[in-house]
């Protein structure tokens, strides 16, 4: 996967993410699913988010940034900072 490929799929679970907070903002609110949803869509977009951070860092330390892996979502969540 290269820079764009997880910029585009950023983008697409941004916008589904958009349309989800959109119907919640009509009045009906959210279904368990939407809500669940949700829940994933965040994960996925930390996954991404983390997988393009590592991409960049390997670059700017003049290594090869292809060796990046995605982390699984369970890592991403639980960093210790």
């Amino acid at each position: 996967m290269v820079d764009i490929d997880i910029a585009n799929k950023i983008n697409e679970l941004s916008e589904e993410e958009e349309t989800l907070y959109g119907q919640a903002g009509d009045g009906r609110g959210l279904s368990i699913e939407d809500v669940e949803r949700l829940q994933s869509i965040k994960v996925e977009l930390d996954r991404c988010y983390d997988l393009l951070h590592q991409r960049e860092a390997r670059r700017a330390a003049g290594l090869d940034p292809t060796e990046a892996k995605a982390r699984s979502a369970d890592v991403v969540e639980h960093y210790q900072q």
